[in-house]
């Protein structure tokens, strides 16, 4: 299966993957100098929030270039959007 989608945006998605990594470096240090904890758990939610986003947004390009016929009809469509919605609100 192709993954057009990841190599088109594979500049963007990897500026996003580089950025969650140096939040879970922070998190990291975080722990190391025993920063506390709502200090740590927010860099942790952070670094969630992230990940979520990076996975939605790869999912969503998933569904419309895969999950989609090349032609949609109106109906496939609108159920596309339905799930990326669906999805979006459970990773949030």
């Amino acid at each position: 299966m192709s993954v057009s989608h990841t190599v088109r945006d594979k500049d963007k998605l990897l500026a996003r993957v580089r950025r969650i990594r140096g939040q879970v470096e922070a998190i990291e240090r975080s722990l190391e100098t025993e920063n506390g904890c709502a200090p740590t758990l927010q860099l942790i939610a952070s670094a969630r929030g992230a990940m979520n986003g990076l996975m939605s947004e790869v999912l969503e390009e998933h569904v419309r270039t895969h999950v989609l016929a090349e032609k949609p009809t109106r109906s496939s469509a609108q159920a596309a959007d339905e799930l990326v919605d669906v999805v979006r609100t459970y990773l949030k």
